[in-house]
Order: C-alpha cells, then sequence, then structure tokens
C-alpha cells in the first residue's frame, strides 16, 4: 500500500478535525461564512506568529505568501481589531468553588452535604476560600442555576448534585469547556507534530470488535479511572501553587490535564456468526 505524502497526510488529519466542528456548526446554525471568516484570521494569525518566532518581519507580503490569502483581504484581517491568538484565560470562582468541594469529598464522602454557613467546613467558608470579592450567596445561586448543587429544604444545608463540573442546561458554558478542552488538546498534538517531539504528553488508548454492550459497561470503569486521576492531581496542583506563590517564583505557567473516550461504529461489524461485513 503506498504511503501518503506529508501534504496528503496533512489533509486527511485537517479533514478529520473539521468534520466535527462542521457538524457542531451546522446544528446550531453557524454558517460556512462565519467560520470561514474565523479560519482566515486564524490563518493570518498564524502566519504573523510564525514569521516572528522565525526572527523575520511579518509584513503584509510575507503573510500572503504563507498563507495564501491575497494581501488586499491580508490588509483588511491584520488591520482590523483581531482576537488575541490565545484567548484570555478568566477566572471562573463558582467553577473553583465546585472544585475544591470535589477535592474535600474525595477524602470525606459526608461532605457531599455542607451546612450553609458558619466555620468550616461549610460552603460559606469553602467559598471564602476562593474569594471574598463575591458573595458566598451569589456563587451558590450560580451552581443551583447550572443544576450542580441544591439547597435542603429548610435551606440551611448546601448539598451537591454532580460529580463533573460540566453544568446541565448552561449552553455557553458547554461550548466554553469544548473549547478550552479540545482546543488545548489540539494545540499539545500540533504543537508535538510540528516539533516532530513529545513536548506535551498526548497518548490515546484504541480498542474495536466490541459490542454495544461492552462499550456501556466500560463508562462507568472509564469515570472511576477520572475520579482516580483528579483525586489524586488536585491537592498536588494545589501544592504546587502555594509553593510557587510562597518562593515568589514567576507564575506564568498554565496547565491542563484531561481524559476523554469516544465510542463509534467502526468500519466493519462481526456478527454472532463470525461473518464479517463493512459498515455502509
Amino acid at each position: 500500500m503506498t504511503q501518503p505524502d506529508d501534504q496528503t497526510a496533512m489533509l486527511q488529519a485537517l479533514d478529520s478535525l473539521l468534520r466535527p466542528l462542521a457538524s457542531l456548526a451546522v446544528s446550531q446554525g453557524v454558517t460556512h461564512a462565519a467560520v470561514d471568516e474565523l479560519l482566515r484570521q486564524a490563518f493570518v494569525d498564524a502566519a504573523r506568529e510564525a514569521h516572528m518566532t522565525a526572527g523575520g518581519t511579518p509584513n503584509i507580503s510575507r503573510i500572503s505568501t504563507t498563507t495564501g490569502l491575497n494581501r488586499r483581504e491580508v490588509t483588511r484581517l491584520v488591520t482590523r481589531d483581531s482576537q488575541p491568538l490565545l484567548p484570555t484565560q478568566h477566572r471562573w470562582p463558582a467553577g473553583e468553588v465546585f472544585t475544591r468541594w470535589m477535592t474535600l469529598t474525595s477524602t470525606d464522602a459526608t461532605l457531599y452535604s455542607l451546612p450553609r454557613q458558619g466555620p468550616a467546613p461549610s460552603f460559606e467558608a469553602l467559598a471564602h476560600e476562593v474569594t471574598r470579592d463575591i458573595h458566598p450567596r451569589s456563587l451558590l445561586d450560580e451552581l443551583v442555576r447550572l443544576g450542580l448543587a441544591k439547597l435542603s429544604t429548610h435551606g440551611d444545608f448546601v448539598i451537591r448534585l454532580r460529580d463533573t463540573l460540566v453544568p446541565q442546561g448552561d449552553f455557553v458554558r458547554t461550548l466554553g469547556f469544548l473549547g478550552d478542552n479540545v482546543g488545548d488538546h489540539l494545540r499539545a498534538a500540533a504543537a508535538n507534530a510540528i516539533g516532530q517531539g513529545n513536548e506535551h504528553f498526548e497518548q490515546a488508548l484504541y480498542a474495536d470488535e466490541l459490542s454495544t454492550e461492552s462499550v456501556i459497561a466500560l463508562r462507568p470503569f472509564i469515570t472511576r479511572q477520572w475520579q482516580t486521576l483528579f483525586d489524586q492531581l488536585v491537592p498536588v496542583l494545589e501544592q504546587m501553587i502555594a509553593e510557587d506563590k510562597q518562593s515568589g517564583r514567576c507564575r506564568d505557567q498554565r496547565v491542563r490535564i484531561g481524559l476523554f473516550a469516544f465510542s463509534d461504529h467502526c468500519g466493519e461489524v462481526t456478527d454472532p456468526a463470525g461473518n464479517t461485513r463493512e459498515m455502509p
């Protein structure tokens, strides 16, 4: 079988990346023109960064040559007010409170229910650990709105409803998670491919010839693995943050650690009789 050349392999990889993005856009009524504008801007920003990294001057001609966009189009995109190459990471205090709460319950399951007010362990004390700029009640209302927590019947206890931070009923926030998580995963994989190395950890396990029943049975096991990883990593990261702050080190680095699972029909299926047929 003939191996694809680098350009063909690149286009095949991009096709795999763009198809789910196109499905997401179509599902929400986002047109090709809107996405095309984002893609053009991304190409111009990437070309500018590449030329600056190489020590060159990212002028209009060079960017046009690199991207294939005409000079007029490059000029328009360069001179307009564009977003920074990497989106600004904004704090989400309610999410930070929820994450700390998950850390507490990893060692003491009774803390799924916390007194609303009072000394630790309480929701008020937990909220004050994260920020004193936002009232604990406001943070609580946000968690309740997102379906992550609820108040007890008499309102004196706060009960956590979920074991994951992805909120229900908040499509905008869910899309934010998608962009952040998948975006950083893609940046890691792309950086490794461009650099021909393994600067970022990026691995996956693949298996086929499974039944639907087996895939369903696998899901609780995957969830337990994530919970174990989460419980072990959060205290380590919190300790590192505290030590960096205490030592006065330059704290300009960020890290995202994730685990994902995806299941779908494979190209061929084997029936109980052992006959193999290709999926249509």
